[in-house]
């Protein structure tokens, strides 16, 4: 079957496909959390000694002991048992942004040759993957392999269905025989005890006595599209690339605005409720779903939880997506900028830090000036983002990102903070040593009395910024749809462990002074306002005027690319910080930016080659049937649109050609300098043959044109 006879077949069977047949779905109450071995079911099933113990190392971080290892393995294994799983698997996150597992039976032969099954505390604790055929920045090698999972109490085990039975997933950190961190579970964990540490220092010198646990919480904003698989198996570039290496802009993409916030399509309502179903029973709170503003693109938000169980959890999220658009038919593309001309897809991670004591401490109560904690805390923040910016962009930065930051929907490549006209103005007063009272949002009164009226929100919300206050969180929208959200937690974590332990410094010496307590507070922030209150922005990110600005006169860097962003790793302010918060040591976090480098290196080469192969075999061939179609009828070639293709189609493969020169380039000074190339000269050439091709998508004939077309993929469901 041709090219072109596959994607009208595909269209066919699009459209007059039987609708997916639907179920009712059970009670909330039923199905919440019924596959996870959480704190209820451990309570049901372990001795009170037992219970008492696992829940002081779950909620607080105690050390466990074997021999309640060994009863809570005994334990998990007759739970999962009576589900029907016969495997078990050590589930861990390596330094890509992929999920990884090993499954194990819980089979073993006794001396008769018989079967029984066993799990105990050593299987729970310790499993050993391969280390080397991970990628490690040279921290394993084949020679030196050994690498291990250890069990994360912290995090519920739970069990994953299939068609065929069911395996016991135990989430887990993986670590090298040498005791360094291969994966994003280990930072993660340490980041946030870092930031508890600091963070007690201030609060303790606040005056406060009961300080419990405090925790870094995450509730990370998903977005993604849906596209008919039979399209998507048409398609190499979606198959092997995650995105449209080629498509022309159709006539309607979302200039309407009519998709956002739209009836969701029924096919796709029905598969979001299918997949909320699976998250409910993992005991992931699915909070919000809803169309996005390109057409063919969708969210899913669940509700805050801590930052760790939050990071697996958002793992679970995008296979769960996955695996569940297939059943329905649906690719479910995670990809940044899987479209070009229509918004990319982001995961807006709200971030926020508290507990049970103090609750949220980025929470600013009813006036922000009268809470002194929420002040420091915020201010630290500020302090963060403007100090280790450049390490925020790192953390955030893909070969697939790049094509979505700074387009609409998506922060540009420069860090700002904005707070909101009301809590801006506080800032701005402590810099320049003058309070104000503050103002509120006032009452909204459309003048419609079956309305009611309401408070409005003392500042608006700027869509434009990458890194805005909320109300009582932080939202960090420049991380990238496709990514682990342990990266950024971890920057955030980290900067945010950094930033109190110089509040802490600084108000000590205040309090030193007799100052009472709110006065302390304002001279500390006044200082951190002068020295970094050049990074809170409120106005228009995208504007050109303020990308000048923000390089030239407040000192804030403009970072475009992955192969600008990610030499932050090895720079010595970032290489201290994680030195002395003992989050990352030098060797780890060295084996970072080796592998996000390499990353960044084989994802454009895959997609380069792609582009050249497709141009050659698949585009170049429509092309030239076109034109012996319109030779048979006797018109010349040179008369339009014919000499148009021609044209057209001899720069298509003249950009290819240079293109496949610049794939030869082997020898290059650095990995730094193999990534310039590639940013600069290779998506370049990617992009010239692109334009070409796509030209020839609005010239041939439609009906010998081989690859589904973005309109038939944004808006057939």
């Amino acid at each position: 079957m041709s090219g072109n006879e596959s994607r009208v077949k595909a269209v066919y069977e699009i459209t007059t496909a039987k609708p997916f047949e639907t179920k009712m779905t059970e009670p909330l109450k039923k199905i919440w959390a019924s596959d996870v071995f959480g704190l209820q079911q451990m309570e049901e099933s372990l001795s009170k000694s037992a219970f008492k113990a696992i829940k002081k190392t779950v909620q607080n971080g105690a050390e466990l002991d074997t021999a309640v290892a060994d009863v809570v393995a005994a334990a998990m294994k007759d739970w999962a048992m009576s589900r029907g799983a016969k495997f078990f698997s050590h589930i861990f996150y390596p330094m890509t942004n992929a999920t990884a597992e090993k499954h194990d039976g819980f089979v073993v032969t006794n001396s008769d040759g018989g079967a029984i099954t066993e799990f105990t505390g050593s299987l729970l604790i310790k499993g050993e993957p391969d280390g080397s055929s991970f990628p490690n920045g040279s921290l394993r090698m084949t020679n030196a392999a050994r690498g291990y999972t250890a069990w994360d109490p912290t995090s519920p085990a739970y069990i994953m269905h299939t068609a065929n039975g069911a395996v016991l997933m135990i989430p887990s950190v993986f670590m090298s025989w040498t005791g360094e961190a291969l994966d994003k579970k280990i930072p993660l964990l340490r980041s946030n005890a870092a930031m508890d540490k600091a963070a007690r220092k201030v609060l303790s010198l606040m005056g406060e006595t009961e300080i419990a646990t405090l925790n870094s919480s995450c509730g990370a904003e998903q977005e993604y599209f849906l596209v008919d698989e039979l399209f998507a198996n048409t398609r190499p570039d979606l198959l092997l690339a995650g995105r449209t290496l080629f498509g022309a802009s159709p006539a309607k993409g979302q200039q309407f605005d009519d998709h956002y916030f739209g009836a969701i399509p029924e096919r796709v309502q029905v598969f979001m409720q299918d997949l909320e179903d699976k998250l409910y029973r993992l005991g992931i709170p699915a909070k919000t779903h809803h169309n996005e503003v390109a057409p063919g693109q969708f969210e899913i938000a669940p509700y805050f939880e801590a930052a760790n169980v939050a990071s697996d959890h958002q793992q679970l999220l995008m296979t769960l997506l996955k695996k569940t658009a297939k059943e329905h038919g649906f690719a479910c593309l995670l990809h940044e900028k899987p479209f070009a001309g229509v918004n990319g897809s982001g995961k807006h991670v709200n971030w926020s830090v508290g507990n049970a004591t103090q609750g949220n401490l980025l929470d600013p109560g009813c006036t922000p000036n009268e809470n002194l904690n929420f002040l420091l805390f915020c201010g630290a923040v500020i302090r963060g983002v403007h100090k280790f910016g450049p390490l925020l962009r790192a953390a955030i930065a893909s070969a697939a990102n790049d094509h979505r930051l700074g387009a609409n929907e998506a922060p540009p490549a420069i860090l700002s903070v904005y707070l909101g006209s009301q809590l801006e103005k506080v800032f701005d007063d402590i810099k320049t040593g003058e309070l104000h009272v503050p103002t509120t949002g006032g009452l909204m009164d459309l003048g419609l009395s079956q309305i009611l009226k309401f408070e409005r929100d003392p500042g608006d919300r700027n869509r434009t910024s990458p890194f805005a206050f909320t109300g009582n969180r932080f939202e960090f929208r420049a991380v990238g749809s496709s990514q682990s959200v342990s990266g950024p937690l971890v920057a955030m974590n980290t900067m945010l462990a950094d930033s109190l332990e110089w509040i802490a410094e600084k108000l000590e010496a205040e309090l030193a002074k007799d100052s009472d307590k709110a006065a302390a507070v304002f001279a500390v922030l006044q200082e951190l306002m002068q020295l970094h209150g050049n990074v809170v922005f409120g106005g228009d990110g995208y504007s050109a005027e303020w990308h000048k600005a923000a390089v030239e006169e407040r000192g804030l860097q403009n970072i475009p690319t992955t192969a600008d962003a990610l030499p932050a790793f090895k720079s010595p302010e970032v290489i201290e910080l994680f030195a002395k918060t003992g989050v990352l040591t030098p060797v780890e976090l060295a084996s970072r930016f080796e592998v996000y480098a390499e990353q960044y290196v084989l994802s454009i080469e895959v997609e380069a080659k792609l582009v050249s192969e497709m141009a050659t075999t698949i585009i170049y061939p429509a092309a030239i049937n076109y034109l012996s179609s319109i030779a048979s009828t006797g018109i010349k070639l040179d008369y339009s649109p014919a000499g148009a293709v021609a044209e057209t189609a001899s720069a298509m493969m003249a950009s290819v050609e240079k293109l496949n020169t610049a794939l030869e380039s082997e020898h290059f000074e650095s990995t730094e300098a193999h990534m310039s190339f590639l940013a600069s000269t290779v998506r370049g050439l990617m992009d010239e043959v692109r334009a070409s091709a796509d030209k020839l998508e609005t010239l041939v004939a439609d009906d010998l044109w081989p690859l589904p077309k973005y309109r038939e993929m944004l808006f057939i469901k």
